[in-house]
Formats: structure tokens, sequence, C-alpha cells
């Protein structure tokens, strides 16, 4: 694989990073989503240190990874659920891999513990990833949501939830 660079994710990457979303919404295994957000709300929503792209040699988006408070409870400020997608184009060459762990760093260096995701279990891609970045299957909630959009639309789905705890903070 050519050389890859992580780094933060600004307004001049989102169109890009939509694109790419939007590639994932498509397959119906990447989330409830039916569309990718706005710039406006994906920047509300996502914390702004917590922000990733993977950058090719010439600079092209070939992933991102971001990641969300799970709740505002002071009790839960070291809990964050992430994204992470990959270009389908760069798919299966290791580019996951380096945001997860980059993304691990970053929160780490911000005094998060608890890396989690909720991932449709037929996303075996995702999985397979995931395990290889450390995380473990703590259960999978069953028919969690029903999909809206897709060649699924209409049907329950159930979610693996996945997470990867820090060793040094928390």
């Amino acid at each position: 694989m050519a050389a890859v660079t992580i780094a933060p994710l600004d307004p001049l990457h989102w169109r890009a990073v939509e694109r790419i979303y939007a590639a994932g919404i498509a397959t119906g295994h990447a989330t409830f989503e039916s569309e990718p957000p706005t710039w406006d709300r994906f920047d509300a929503d996502k914390l702004p240190h917590q922000r990733l792209v993977a950058l090719g040699p010439d600079g092209t988006v070939l992933g991102w990874a971001a990641a969300a408070a799970t709740s505002q409870r002071p009790v839960y400020a070291g809990v964050v659920e992430h994204s992470v997608y990959v270009d389908p184009s760069a798919a299966g060459r290791g580019t996951g891999r380096l945001l997860l762990e980059a993304l691990g760093e970053t929160t780490e260096e911000a005094g998060i513990w608890t890396l989690q995701s909720g991932i449709f279990p037929e996303n075996e891609a995702s999985l397979a990833l995931h395990r290889a970045a450390g995380f473990r299957v703590v259960g999978v909630r069953e028919r969690v949501g029903k999909m809206s959009h897709g060649p699924l639309a209409g049907r329950w789905r159930d979610v693996v939830l996945v997470e990867r705890r820090s060793r040094r903070v928390g």
C-alpha cells in the first residue's frame, strides 16, 4: 500500500467525506442513516478533535473516522461512539485499521477510555476490522431499529455492539 497519512478532518475534506459516507449508506450495511448529514450537522455532532481522514500520497481522501459523545452526563465523558468509513477503492488495504489506531490515540490523549460502535452483523468486513484493531463484541442489540431505505427498507435490523477499552485511561 502506498503511503497513507492520517490528518485532522476539516471542512475542505467534506465533499470527499460525504461521498465516502454516501457509498457506505448505499451498501445498506453501514448505517441506519438514509443520507449523509450536512457539514453543519456533522460539525455539530462530532467531537472537534476526534475527526480524522486518511489521505493518499496525492492528498485524496481514502477514508474517515469520527467520534461523538454518547451522553451529556459527566460520568460518561470518557465514552464515545465512533464511525469509520473507507472509500470502496481503498478497501482491504489497511486504511480502516490506520484510522482506528489513530482515533484510539487521539481519544486516549483526550482522556477518553471507551470507543464503541454499533455494526450490522452482515457487515463482516467492519466486524473483522474492529476485531483486528482490538475491539471486542459486547453483545447484540436485536431488532433495535427499522431500516428506512434501500433494499432492506422496512426490515428490523440487529446491531452488534463493539467496544475498545483503553489500557492507559480510565
